[in-house]
């Protein structure tokens, strides 16, 4: 790699160091999280309104942009197909609780930066940006044009893409910004059943008369309340409280007529890596086990989740669907939603499943074991994603990884999935550098200054390789 254009990358991104942090620091300040759709915000004002600031911004820097009914926009480079996508989104996660920050104030502490979307996804869009005007602004020769593409619902099962990919084609390469370098060519599969049952009014008591946990499928929630009538809340804190400290979760038993309001807070994580957090859900159903409640079928139901869900088990060891290969690792699974109120039960899972799993192993092994407890199961399974590590085009961003860390660049697999997941020979490209847990869908949501700045010059020559 030309040393002589690293050095003159590394004086236009330091110039632009402060710019390019005005801009992430506008961006992090719209609580970009999916609400209600209405007309021109099909994923609410929210998301409506990051992506209006992501425009301006790219129209600010002089690329011509095109917004795709606020379920996506784009930037383009120059007027030609685009030879390269990079697929970046702001929209982002709840913000949970435990924040020693605000979430929506960009902070720099120690030489990292916090804030929601600072790493997932807002970061890297803005380090994206940024690396398609040094290239630009450094006169680097393209015969070929880049897109940034900004989507809006990365978050929430990503429609945004669906509705762009269908009045666009994907360009001859893709690339995600929203992993880690060096790079990830394989992308776990999807198993997320949804479960549902409908219980006769009950009366018998102690009894649980209502149950809550989990803000999206994509996230180890770190909260659960429940209401337990019949049993008196000292009681229940002291049989459960050494269970609840040995879990790694805080237990409040509150008092309200008739019974008690029992609360779990636990430890939010991306639902890809599940023994990260502290699950408040499964370990709230351990408690509620471990009480003396009345012998009917909501106690049953609870019962048994527990033990086919039970705290710690990040594996599906005790459901049955516990697998591995080499190139993917083992399936986890996060129990992450469940609901229960006015004899309505509604609960949720997403596992992330290597390409061993197959309908047989996974589905089958978990309606056998649902199907007992009254249950109505809805699964999808969605298949990995894997490039050759061989591909040019993956030689090609390993080397701009290499020619500005010195490191050697390898390539990995991940239990999340990105916007490259069903688009063909796409990857996931940091910016993040490896060994570094960003606590995204956590509470401190960070991204390293240096990485940012790294990813930034590590895409710009990227951009100029694949588009020279």
């Amino acid at each position: 790699m030309d040393k002589e254009l690293l050095q003159r990358l590394d004086s236009w991104v330091a110039a632009h160091q402060e710019e390019m942090l005005a801009d992430l620091r506008a961006l992090i300040a719209i609580p970009s999280k999916r609400g209600e759709a209405a007309e021109g915000a099909p994923f609410g004002a929210a998301c409506a309104q990051a992506l209006d600031a992501g425009l301006a911004l790219c129209e600010k820097y002089g690329f011509a942009t095109k917004n795709y009914d606020y379920y996506a926009g784009t930037a383009d480079m120059g007027a030609a197909p685009p030879r390269l996508d990079i697929l970046a989104h702001l929209d982002v996660v709840d913000e949970g609780t435990g924040w020693d920050t605000d979430p929506y104030t960009l902070t720099l502490q120690e030489g990292r930066l916090y804030g929601r979307g600072t790493s997932d996804d807002k970061g890297p869009a803005v380090a994206a940006l940024y690396a398609m005007r040094a290239v630009r602004d450094l006169g680097l020769p393209l015969t070929g044009n880049v897109r940034l593409i900004l989507g809006t619902d990365e978050e929430c099962g990503s429609s945004d893409l669906h509705y762009y990919f269908q009045r666009e084609v994907s360009a001859p390469h893709s690339f995600s910004p929203d992993a880690e370098f060096p790079l990830y060519n394989a992308e776990k599969g999807f198993f997320r059943p949804k479960l549902t049952a409908d219980l006769a009014p009950e009366t018998a008591l102690p009894r649980v008369t209502a149950l809550q946990s989990g803000t999206a499928l994509n996230i180890v929630p770190a909260l659960a309340t429940a209401t337990v009538l019949g049993l008196d809340p000292a009681a229940v804190q002291a049989a459960c409280a050494s269970m609840a400290a040995d879990w790694g979760v805080e237990l409040l038993a509150d008092a309200i007529e008739g019974g008690c309001a029992l609360t779990v807070k636990g430890i939010s994580a991306h639902a890809s890596t599940p023994e990260e957090g502290r699950n408040a859900l499964t370990a709230l159903l351990g408690i509620l086990s471990a009480l003396p409640l009345a012998d009917i079928p909501s106690t049953r139901l609870l019962q048994g989740l527990c033990r086919l869900f039970p705290h710690g088990d990040c594996l599906g060891k005790a459901l049955g669907v516990a697998q591995a290969d080499e190139v993917f690792g083992p399936l986890t699974l996060s129990f992450d939603q469940i609901r229960l109120e006015d004899g309505a039960f509604t609960g949720a899972w997403d596992s992330r499943v290597p390409g061993c799993a197959t309908w047989k192993n996974c589905a089958d092994v978990a309606l056998q074991a649902l199907e007992p407890l009254g249950l109505t199961v809805d699964i999808q399974m969605t298949p990995v994603h894997y490039v050759p590590a061989e591909s040019p085009f993956v030689q090609t961003l390993l080397a701009a990884y290499e020619a500005v860390t010195g490191q050697k660049g390898k390539c990995l697999s991940m239990g999340g999935g990105t916007y490259v997941h069903d688009i063909e020979g796409g990857v996931a490209f940091g910016p993040v550098m490896p060994g570094i847990q960003t606590n995204i869908h956590g509470a401190n949501e960070f991204i390293p200054l240096d990485d940012l700045l790294a990813g930034c010059k590590i895409f710009a020559l990227a951009i100029a390789e694949i588009c020279k």
